[in-house]
């Protein structure tokens, strides 16, 4: 470890799902437990209300003062805090070691550690490689951003359990030690520019999963991402590729409608597209970057083969929700920036009256709106980019847009228009905090309001 954690007063900054998975764990180390939140409109008997955990830990809330930060040994952030927020540069100049989530759970985890990360299809592969894993090894793990916080795992691992950990660049940024033994870089776009400013920056924080990585331990990268192509040469790992659009001489990928393996002792195949439950390249993609981590962990391809046969598509991700009147719904709400969407648009086979728009992150929306490619009818429009995304859509020529002012307005136009043989999708390029707290709530909201459709 890298400090002793007992008998020491650490701060926990954030009082969500992770931030009160991080106080219990440290209170069974026997930390000095302190629970900090800077929102504007939260009270102490409202966090504390939130778990049982927190009976008898202090709780802060407003502004945090000097002299609560000179009696602190370690701050552990929860990933939605910026590391330019003002309270965490003053507990920077005070010289309080800060670490994540992720760094405190890998801290005390136990066991084999393979962690995902990507700007797209990371809760999907890490759904599907903690599937894999299940099939071949009795103590399989599945954690991080994919909803279930790290750090609430800790202490029922053993030596024997090996844990498969979506990994987000906000939890990067505080990771200082952690080192999985496979790392897996789906793709890197655009994305969270709000926060980290630049695409360098970005990037980089794709790029640090591996930066305590040792040689000999597995690094799986898309060979169709020039910047991952390039990131592999400079590795003294053992880096494995996969590609949807070319044979390649070692690693996976897809030729015409079957996925190979190629390796020293020749060519495998895994699986034919046809008999996968996803849809779609970026799917594909996943399924490789999926088998790659398992057969890099020892499980064997015929077990990989049949667990990639029975597999379902992860909520909130072009998630067939049912039909209604001949037309068919989908929930792609975790399609939160617009390359996640162009996917979303990619897999489907009907026009599509497509719902989109809701939290600024300062996104460019022309890539999207060109995939469009005459599969979308009608562009149905909600929450704080409407405007920006409706200039966009005219700029490329795509004019065919439906302004709507609450989200149960824009489903019920699409329920109203679309004609049987066309299809409604929830794919909106955009984070969902201007209406919903997540967009898993999206997605059940949307999930709602279809469902009432008396579904047939």
């Amino acid at each position: 470890m890298g400090i002793s954690i007992k008998g020491k007063k650490v701060l926990v900054f954030g009082a969500g799902k992770s931030g009160i998975a991080s106080v219990k764990l440290l209170l069974e180390k026997g930390a000095d437990t302190v629970l900090y939140d800077n929102g504007k409109n939260l009270c102490e008997s409202d966090i504390r209300k939130k778990s049982e955990v927190l009976k008898g830990v202090r709780i802060i809330t407003g502004e945090l003062k000097d002299t609560e930060i000179e009696e602190l040994s370690l701050a552990v952030l929860s990933p939605g805090v910026p590391l330019d927020l003002a309270e965490v540069k003053k507990l920077k100049a005070h010289g309080i070691k800060l670490w994540g989530e992720i760094e405190l759970a890998y801290q005390f985890a136990k066991g084999r550690l393979i962690a995902i990360t990507g700007t797209n299809g990371k809760t999907t592969t890490t759904a599907l490689t903690g599937e894999i894993l299940k099939s071949f090894y009795q103590d399989v793990e599945v954690a991080g951003n994919i909803g279930i916080p790290y750090t609430s795992l800790v202490t029922r691992m053993t030596q024997d359990t090996v844990t498969v950990a979506e990994i987000s660049s906000f939890q990067l940024e505080t990771a200082d030690t952690f080192c999985p033994e496979i790392s897996v870089i789906l793709n890197i776009t655009p994305d969270h520019l709000n926060r980290h400013h630049t695409m360098e920056c970005y990037i980089s924080m794709k790029e640090s999963i591996t930066k305590n990585q040792k040689p000999g331990q597995y690094c799986i990268l898309n060979y169709e991402d020039e910047t991952l192509r390039d990131f592999g040469k400079t590795l003294s790992l053992n880096v494995i590729y996969f590609s949807s659009k070319r044979k390649l001489e070692k690693g996976l990928y897809l030729d015409e409608n079957t996925i190979y393996l190629a390796g020293d002792d020749g060519v495998k195949k895994v699986a034919d597209t046809g008999e996968l439950n996803l849809l779609g390249i970026h799917n594909y993609e996943n399924v490789m970057a999926a088998a790659a981590a398992a057969s890099a962990a020892g499980v064997p391809l015929e077990k990989i083969t049949e667990v990639l046969k029975t597999f379902q598509a992860v909520e909130h991700r072009i998630e067939y929700v049912g039909e209604f009147d001949g037309v068919r719904y989908y929930n792609d709400s975790k399609a939160t920036n617009t390359d996640a969407a162009i996917q979303g648009i990619r897999a489907m086979q009907r026009p599509v009256y497509l719902i989109g728009g809701g939290y600024d992150k300062q996104a460019e929306y022309g890539s999207w709106i060109d995939a469009f490619e005459g599969k979308v009818k009608k562009l149905v429009l909600i929450g704080e980019t409407k405007e920006n995304i409706a200039k966009a859509a005219k700029e490329k020529g795509f004019t065919d847009t439906v302004m709507c002012q609450s989200f149960e307005e824009a489903v019920n136009y699409c329920r109203d228009s679309a004609q049987p043989g066309e299809a409604v999708l929830l794919s909106p390029a955009c984070a969902s905090w201007d209406m919903f707290k997540s967009y898993e709530e999206r997605g059940r909201r949307f999930k709602e309001i279809v469902r009432g459709l008396k579904l047939c």
